[in-house]
């Protein structure tokens, strides 16, 4: 696979009205662009995903195969790979970094496609959990672009209970005295432990932790699973952690100055076709959001999968069932 490349925005204002100075998009791509340069595949990340990360969604022989088409994956801002609070200038690292919503990225990822790469048409755009808002806010905000999308574990709008769960990890790490409203010296090890302990849970079903499911992914007991959570979120800058969520939060394809806050209108903009895979035991982002969403969109299938993995049944290469099911409906969308 090869390495990944970056893109100079230059300085791009934001819906907020603030500036992101240098603003860079990091991005992979894998195949190459068709002689009409409409076969591109949209590819965007996840809560504390990278490009790399959506690298099982695709292969040869695959429904997404780069013998066949040309595969984008671009990384969001705050993920420490495109512009983030750990990354940027001395005006606006750390804390000092602007807010920046899911469509301001997907504006600055418009451009890198159609200024960087050439694409005039993207066949789909599919993703988990954020990267599934994000297909959901291509196809409202680049409506003539977009011919498919296929959104899991995810939705069009952070709903109120999911915006409260984000809230929980992200004031276990803020009461680390160590935080310093993110002017810390050091990493805040204790927070970005709380965090992943409260995070946990909330990825999975009560039927995973019942039936002893981390078992399956190397882990003898609860406590060794649960730490495991705890030094995977070490890894990460609590800046960019919080960045991601303030992004998540306010997620909603309705909210600029397209639609004016009219969602159901927003989804009626949608002419992409969708097909649209929410888990049934999904905590946050949940089945009956996507069903409401699907009735208003005109070309849009719901398929829901049940699964004890809850969320991360979404998590790229993570279950070999849904991802068979997952590879079924690109190739669908992907047929026409």
């Amino acid at each position: 696979m090869q390495g990944h490349r970056t893109f100079a925005l230059g300085n791009v204002r934001l819906q907020s009205g603030a500036v992101l100075h240098n603003a860079q998009l990091a991005y992979a791509t894998y195949g190459a662009l068709s002689p009409n340069a409409d076969n591109a595949i949209l590819l965007p990340t996840f809560y504390t995903g990278t490009h790399l990360r959506n690298e099982p969604l695709f292969g040869s022989g695959r429904a997404i195969d780069p013998a066949h088409h040309f595969v984008v994956s671009v990384n969001l801002f705050g993920n420490g790979y495109s512009s983030s609070p750990s990354n940027s200038g001395a005006l606006q690292t750390g804390p000092g970094f602007p807010q920046v919503t899911l469509f301001d990225n997907v504006a600055c990822q418009h451009r890198v496609l159609t200024e960087g790469l050439g694409v005039r048409k993207i066949a789909l755009v599919l993703g988990w959990s954020m990267a599934a808002m994000q297909a959901y806010q291509w196809a409202a905000q680049y409506p003539d672009m977009v011919d498919a999308i296929l959104p899991y574990c995810g939705a069009a709008r952070c709903s109120a209970l999911n915006y409260a769960f984000l809230d929980g990890p992200k004031a276990a790490l803020q009461a680390d005295d160590a935080w310093n409203a993110g002017n810390y010296m050091k990493p805040p090890e204790k927070g970005l432990r709380a965090f992943g302990r409260v995070y946990v849970a909330w990825a999975y079903s009560h039927a995973f932790f019942r039936d002893k499911l981390y078992r399956e992914l190397g882990f003898a007991t609860l406590e060794d699973f649960v730490r495991g959570w705890e030094e995977d979120h070490l890894k990460w800058d609590a800046n960019d952690l919080l960045a991601k969520i303030w992004t998540w939060q306010h997620g909603n394809i309705s909210d600029n100055k397209i639609y004016r806050g009219d969602f159901k209108r927003a989804l009626q903009s949608i002419r992409a076709r969708a097909i649209v895979m929410p888990c049934r035991r999904d905590l946050y982002f949940v089945p009956e959001d996507n069903a409401a969403e699907v009735a208003s969109m005109s070309h849009a299938e719901l398929r829901v999968f049940d699964s004890p993995w809850g969320h991360c049944v979404g998590s790229p290469g993570r279950v070999p069932e849904f991802q068979r099911a997952l590879d079924k409906a690109a190739a669908e969308l992907l047929r026409g």
